[in-house]
């Protein structure tokens, strides 16, 4: 290479210094209607002979080779793919999900979706309601929150509410008064386990059973 050559090379702050010649920046038959072209993709239209068909309609005189060049790029470019939206069952969990334990990820998308969606946005504030009676011995607020839910249109909320006001006595008691019986529920739960892990099935007599509840840690 000649010395200007190398002193151009060293000289060019960036790529583009380089392209020099003849054709460089020189206008084409295209460029009034690149913009007709860029604007008729973003609507959908991606097939190229298409596209050329319309622009001669409005005085393009060009080939359709130089139509299908420019509209190359646009189907290289990359595009990020669309966000999976969350399954209902973990919607749900992040619902059930104490607001101050939950991720900020979590309670960020959690808005999301409810601002999309005002009957669950409806559905996750009874929830978290009822869970602050449950947690916080509230009992006297649960008339208070069976209005408020019978005014929205969630059936499935109304189905679980009419079961409460079956018993509502209980119900009421249970999420005032400071006794539980879960304790003895998981103990029957957890012999029923082993029943069924060992006598049910005939794997061992009523002795080994026996021996098996008294002896479980």
């Amino acid at each position: 290479m000649t010395y200007r050559t190398v002193q151009r090379l060293a000289d060019a702050a960036t790529p583009e210094d380089l392209f020099q010649g003849q054709w460089q920046n020189r206008r084409t038959k295209l460029d009034d209607f690149k913009p007709y072209l860029s604007e008729r993709w973003a609507d959908g239209c991606t097939n190229a002979w298409t596209l050329w068909e319309e622009i001669k309609t409005h005085g393009y005189r060009g080939g359709y080779g130089a139509v299908r060049a420019y509209l190359q790029p646009f189907r290289t470019t990359p595009t990020a793919p669309a966000a999976r939206p969350p399954s209902p069952r973990t919607v749900a969990g992040w619902i059930l999900t104490h607001p101050d334990t939950l991720p900020e990820n979590d309670r960020l998308r959690l808005k999301s979706a409810l601002a999309h969606c005002p009957e669950l946005d409806a559905l996750t504030g009874h929830v978290r309601a009822f869970g602050r009676m449950i947690t916080e011995l509230q009992g006297d607020r649960l008339p208070q929150w069976i209005e408020a839910v019978r005014a929205d249109d969630l059936p499935s909320l109304h189905a679980f509410v009419n079961g409460l006001e079956r018993d509502l006595a209980a119900v009421t008691a249970g999420l005032t008064l400071p006794w539980s019986s879960g304790v003895v529920e998981g103990h029957v739960n957890r012999i029923k386990m082993l029943k069924r892990q060992m006598y049910g099935r005939g794997r061992a007599g009523f002795a080994l059973l026996r021996k098996r509840v008294l002896l479980a840690s």
